[in-house]
């Protein structure tokens, strides 16, 4: 429900760029070799091309709070609604981890003296998957909730990688840049959350 709905929107995007064949003009370079290594190699999805607005500082800056929200408030419906003590402790450090990502943002944007304002409420399709979220069944709440975070995961580490190589703010560049590690590593704890649910282990932890 909310992984085909959080992934249809990538899907189509990526399906947009090849029949448009936009080449040279949807990025502006490859990262240096301090972004390279301050950025995760990316997955499959993660090697669409850059799409021209997302390099743009106040795109990126909006795409990022919002999913941003998305994660603080599924975690607020977790901590309610699972009686999982993995998901509960995942939630909770989501929630500590997506706030300190906010509030980096922030900083970022005031460096560059880029004028962003940043969004206060989800957008349309977030809010959309929060409250589908909020409606699943309880014996389906964990393995829905692993599966929207390790979807909004990939789309976030997607966008903070596109923009650390071909994003137009250089402050923003770095703060993507060094971002990118800390959403790699929830990653790989979302992952592992889900795995759990099918070899019965509690294999997430907070990060210390």
């Amino acid at each position: 429900m909310i992984r085909h709905f959080l992934m249809t929107g990538a899907a189509v995007a990526a399906l947009g760029l090849a029949a448009c064949g936009q080449k040279s003009d949807e990025t502006k370079g490859a990262a240096t070799p301090a972004e390279q290594v301050a950025t995760p190699d990316a997955k499959p999805a993660a090697t669409v091309p850059t799409r021209a607005d997302e390099a743009k500082a106040d795109v990126f800056a909006t795409k990022l709070a919002d999913g941003a929200m998305f994660e603080i408030e599924a975690a607020k419906l977790a901590a309610s609604r699972s009686t999982n003590p993995s998901v509960k402790k995942f939630a909770i450090a989501m929630d500590a981890a997506q706030k300190k990502t906010s509030r980096s943002l922030n900083t970022a944007i005031i460096t560059s003296g880029a004028t962003i304002n940043l969004p206060t409420m989800l957008s349309k399709d977030l809010q959309d998957a929060l409250d589908d979220l909020a409606k699943t069944d309880p014996k389906d709440f964990d393995k829905q909730y692993a599966d929207a975070m390790i979807d909004t995961h990939q789309s976030t580490l997607n966008l903070l990688q596109r923009y650390a190589q071909d994003g137009d703010t250089p402050a923003l560049k770095t703060f993507a840049a060094e971002t990118a590690p800390t959403i790699q590593e929830h990653l790989n704890m979302a992952e592992g959350l889900k795995k759990g649910f099918d070899t019965g282990e509690k294999v997430a932890k907070a990060r210390q």
